[in-house]
C-alpha cells in the first residue's frame, strides 16, 4: 500500500534530518519516496505503476509519497526542484534520487540494484 507521508511521519519512518546532518535511516525495510503535486501530468502517470509496484513488493519494501504543496519544507530540505522526483532509500547505505516519469521496469531495475530487492 502507498502511504502519504507528512514532515512529522517523514522525520520517524525516513529520516530525522531536525536532529542529525548525517543521514541516518530511521524506516525497518527499503523504500521509494515519491515527491509529486496534484496538478503534475508525470506525476499521475507514474501513480497507478507505484501503486502496482506496493502490491507487488509488499512486505519487501515501503512505497511513500510526499504532496511537494503541502509539504514545502520536506521538499526544500531534500532540494526538489523537478516533479516526480523518487528517492530510493536503502536499508544501509546512502539514498539515490531519480527525476522524471520512470517506466515500471526502470523502477523494479532500481529496487534491486539501489535497494537490493528483487521479486
Amino acid at each position: 500500500m502507498v502511504e502519504h507521508l507528512t514532515k512529522e511521519t517523514f522525520l520517524t519512518k525516513v529520516f530525522n534530518y531536525e536532529v542529525s546532518k548525517d543521514w541516518k535511516f530511521e524506516g525497518d525495510k527499503p523504500c521509494v519516496i515519491d515527491f509529486y503535486a496534484d496538478w503534475c501530468g508525470p506525476c499521475k502517470m507514474v501513480a497507478p505503476v507505484l501503486e502496482e509496484l506496493a502490491k507487488d513488493f509488499d512486505g519487501k519494501i515501503n512505497v511513500y509519497k510526499v504532496n511537494t504543496e503541502e509539504e514545502q519544507e520536506l521538499a526544500a530540505a531534500f532540494g526538489i526542484r523537478s516533479i516526480p522526483s523518487f528517492l530510493f532509500v536503502p536499508s544501509a547505505g546512502q539514498p539515490q534520487m531519480a527525476m522524471g516519469a520512470l517506466p515500471k521496469d526502470t523502477f523494479v531495475k532500481a529496487f534491486k540494484d539501489v535497494l537490493g530487492v528483487g521479486k
